[in-house]
C-alpha cells in the first residue's frame, strides 16, 4: 500500500514545482513593468524641469526666435543631468517644423524612454507661439 502512494505523492510534489515556478513569473514580470513605468515618469519629470528652468528666465524663446540651434543644444546638456540622451523638435503654432537641424546630444539606444511637450511663449518683439516636443532617454 506504501509503494501506491508514492506515485501520487510525486505527482502532487511535481504540480506544486510547476505552481511555484509559473507564480514566480507572473511576479517578476509584474515588478518589471513598475519600475520601467516609474524611470519614464522620472525621466518626463527631469526633462519637463529642464524646459521650465531654460523658459524661465528667457532664453529658451531667446533661442528659437534667434534659431540658435547649437545653443540650445549645449543649454540642455548642461541643464539635464548626465547619462540622459534627448531629442529636441520645435514647431510653430501651425505645427510646422521650425528647427533645420537635429538638436540631440546622442543617439537614442535605450527601452526607456520618454516624451514631453512643452509651450513656450515669446512676448518680445512680437507675441509668439512654439510648440516644443522632447524625447528623452537613458544613456546605456
Amino acid at each position: 500500500m506504501k509503494n501506491r502512494n508514492k506515485g501520487q505523492i510525486r505527482i502532487i510534489e511535481a504540480f506544486l514545482a510547476v505552481l511555484i515556478i509559473f507564480s514566480s513569473f507572473a511576479v517578476s514580470s509584474n515588478l518589471t513593468i513598475r519600475q520601467s513605468t516609474k524611470r519614464s515618469e522620472y525621466l518626463a519629470s527631469v526633462g519637463f524641469q529642464a524646459l521650465m528652468k531654460l523658459d524661465s528666465d528667457g532664453s529658451l524663446g531667446k533661442y528659437i526666435d534667434d534659431g540658435n540651434w547649437a545653443a540650445l543644444r549645449d543649454a540642455f546638456s548642461m541643464v539635464l543631468p548626465a547619462g540622459i540622451c534627448f531629442n529636441l523638435t520645435v514647431y510653430n503654432g501651425q505645427m510646422q517644423q521650425l528647427n533645420n537641424v537635429t538638436i540631440s546630444n546622442v543617439g537614442f539606444s535605450s527601452q526607456q524612454i520618454a516624451f514631453v511637450e512643452y509651450l513656450s511663449v515669446t512676448r518680445e518683439p512680437s507675441f509668439r507661439c512654439y510648440i516644443l516636443h522632447l524625447t528623452l532617454a537613458v544613456a546605456t
